[in-house]
Parts: structure tokens; sequence; C-alpha cells
């Protein structure tokens, strides 16, 4: 007798146990309820066991089963998908970050920092240098010949940087800088007794003629240039009109400046006696190509707080599939602990 109520006791703790949302049995759907006395059915346990028989409850319990598998899987698929994408998105996060958009601006100006051109004659003999303005250069007189000028030169001699043991003079013009009105610098060498096949003069471009006179030691400024700048030649015989456009590019850390340039090559036309065709003439233009100046900017897309967002959402979705899979096995321990009690109880009765 007491057995009977002590049973009856349990089953009406376990009972109670199912209608709390918070505990494992809150799963269980009402046509899936296993075991639930009617106080006013007349019909007895025995009776219900029978008319009901082992085969329907059997089969309750592999449609439950069946669907708690079902779910389960459903659920890995899920956690799988959620950790694709969280290292999907650590992965794109890297590559945007390690490989920034370079984003093209165009800046108006109408004048610019007069640039450095620094050229490398050699033996050649610098005869004019004249600025002139709206892209008109007068007739040449008396080609070959010294002529004064108006431009702005230093002589530099330094050390290359790459031979130390090379000695190299560098005959530095400060540039145009008024753009609107076109401003240009001709400037005319001569060469005389060359012994090569092949004449011609290395210069370059550095962006502000103002860093070489303002620097304490022109040496080391001048070896610094020829370090980080491209070298260009202009050949005898022509007429070489080098037009420039400055291109700023700014990175993750610092800020270069380099030019790029449009050359155009125009034959002179040597009306010089014979007797003075062996000194051979260098002509070369320096002028701004148009008054935009190029700002390149090296920018990362990647937004860390989008990335944030996500890997939030996909851990909240893996802590939910782990407490729905703690859930699911306690549920599926506790009825498999009921259904070995209850076949118990019906083997004693």
């Amino acid at each position: 007798m007491l057995g009977t109520e002590s049973s009856r006791y349990e089953e009406f703790n376990d009972d109670e146990d199912e209608d709390n949302p918070q505990s494992p049995g809150f799963f269980e759907d009402a046509i899936e309820e296993l075991e639930r006395e009617d106080p006013n059915d007349s019909i007895s346990q025995e009776d219900d066991f029978r008319v009901n028989g082992p085969p329907r409850r059997f089969s309750k319990i592999c449609l439950k089963n069946f669907f708690m598998v079902l779910l389960i899987f459903i659920y890995l698929l899920l956690t799988g998908v959620a950790v694709f994408l969280a290292y999907q998105t650590i992965s794109d996060f890297l590559e945007k970050l390690n490989h920034p958009v370079m984003s093209v601006t165009y800046k108006e100006v109408d004048v610019f920092s007069p640039p450095g051109i620094a050229l490398y004659p050699g033996k050649a003999q610098l005869l004019s240098c004249r600025h002139h303005y709206h892209d008109y250069i007068p007739p040449l007189v008396d080609p070959g010949k010294p002529q004064e000028g108006d431009c702005r030169i230093n002589d530099v001699t330094y050390f290359g940087p790459f031979t130390n043991q090379t000695e190299r003079r560098a005959v530095v013009v400060r540039g145009p800088s008024d753009v609107r009105k076109k401003e240009l610098i001709f400037m005319q060498f001569s060469l005389n007794e060359t012994e090569e096949d092949f004449s011609a003069i290395t210069y370059m471009l550095f962006s502000k003629f103002s860093d070489l006179t303002e620097s304490v030691n022109k040496s080391d400024f001048m070896r610094d240039c020829e370090r980080n700048y491209s070298m260009w030649t202009f050949s005898g015989g022509f007429r070489t009109w080098v037009k420039m456009s400055l291109v700023r590019t700014s990175g993750k850390s610092n800020e270069a400046v380099e030019f790029r340039q449009e050359s155009a090559v125009v034959k002179f036309n040597d009306k010089r006696p014979e007797s003075e065709r062996n000194n051979q003439l260098f002509f070369a233009v320096f002028e701004w190509r148009d008054a935009f100046m190029q700002d390149i900017r090296l920018i990362v897309t990647a937004n860390p707080w989008n990335s944030v967002a996500i890997l939030c959402g996909v851990f909240m979705a893996l802590f939910k599939a782990a407490n729905f899979a703690k859930l699911t096995i306690q549920w599926i321990i506790k009825m498999r602990k009921r259904h070995l009690r209850n076949k118990t109880r019906n083997q004693i009765k």
C-alpha cells in the first residue's frame, strides 16, 4: 500500500515538472504525453494499458524520438552554418585590412610649388635657361652660344647613393609654378667632342626646390632624392617638351610625392655652318600639364563594428544551439528513466 502511494506521489511530481517551461519536459507536446491519469475516468489503469496497448505507446515514443533527432540535426546544421559564417567574416575582415582600396581624387590649383629640376649634364655646358609664358618660345638666336638667362640655378656636388666612389655634379633649376599662365622653362645645352655613339642628358624631378635651398646639407639632400625619385633622359639634336603632373600618395603611415610626365620630341633643324655642327645641342622644355593635382589615398574598407556585430550574432546562435542540445540530452535521459520506471511498475502489478 505504501509502495503504491509512493509511486503515485513520484508520478504527480513528474507531472508538475512537465508543466514547468524551464525544465527539459517543456519540449513535450500535448499529443505526445506519457501516462496522464484522469480522476473522473472510470476505466482502470490496467484496462487503459490494455486498450492503448504497448504498440500505441511505442509508436508515440518512436515519433517523438524521430522529431527530436530531426531537431538535433537541424540545430547541428545551423551551428555548422554559424561557424562557417564566423570564419568567413574574420577572413573577409583580414583580407580587406591587408588590401586597402585606392581612392583617386583631383584637386585644382592655380599655382604649384616650384619643383626642383636636377640635371646631370656631365661634360655638356648649360648655355641658357629662361622663363616663358603662354606656351610661346621665341625663335632661337645664335644657337650654340651662351645667352642671358633668368632662372634660379644651384650647383651641387655629391657622391651617389649606390656607388659611393662616384662623384656626381647636378645643376638644379627652379621649375615653373604658374600653371594658369602656362609658365615654362626653356633650357639649352651644348656638348663638344663627344666620344659616344649616342649622347643624352639625365634629369630628375623632386617636389619642391625650396627643400634644397633650406636644407642644411645639400649633398645629403640630393643623395636622398636620387635614392627615392626616378631618372629620365633627353637626347641631343632634339627639343624635348616635358609636361609634368604631380601625384601625392597617402599611405597608412606616410605620404609620398612623385611626378608623372608626358614628353614629346621634335627634331632640331640645324642651320649652323658645317664647321660649328660638331658642337651638339640639347633643348629641353619643362611645363605643367594641367592645373589638377592627383591625390591617391589608401582606404581600408574593413569596418570592425560590422564584423563585431556579425560575430556577436553568430556566438549567440552557437550559445542557443548549445543550450538546446543540453536540454535535449536532459530530456532524453529523463524519458529513459521514466520508461524504465513505468516498465518496472507494470511488471510488479
